[in-house]
């Protein structure tokens, strides 16, 4: 399975110029738990971790902290064709729970542990479809 198969193309950004308080605020409405930041592209990723780790570390209200002191970067990503496996490989490598998809520089998805959990079922049928496939292989 590809990723383009499991991504959710709703991606909720926010712009690398806004400040924390715009990000929960459009997190909060859209029911995610992080936000790509963009300036001219994808830039960076504010998840819920960051605003706290934001918030506990500056003491001072949402309002007066800038997205771009809070979120993620250098941004990890993946192409749309990479396999869900190799995807959530990179996930548990850099150790990160959302993986922003982009093409060309262009942001296209995201892809979440829940989107992989939620086509575990699939990716098992696949990897032993392919299991029953090589048995079949012949060197000749």
């Amino acid at each position: 399975m590809l990723v383009e198969e499991a991504m959710s193309t709703d991606v909720v950004t926010v712009d690398v110029d806004a400040n924390l308080h715009e990000a929960v605020e459009r997190m909060l409405r859209e029911r995610v738990g992080s936000a790509v930041v963009e300036d001219d592209g994808p830039t960076g990723i504010v998840t819920e971790t960051d605003v706290l780790m934001a918030g506990y570390r500056a003491e001072r209200p949402f309002a007066d902290i800038a997205v771009a002191k809070a979120m993620s970067s250098p941004l990890v990503t993946v192409d749309p064709t990479t396999t869900v496996r190799t995807a959530a490989e990179k996930m548990r490598e850099e150790r990160v729970k959302k993986l922003p998809v982009a093409e060309n520089f262009e942001l296209v998805g995201i892809l979440t542990t829940a989107d992989v959990v939620a086509n575990q079922s699939e990716l098992l049928q696949e990897a032993g479809s392919f299991a029953r496939e090589r048995g079949t292989w012949s060197m000749d």
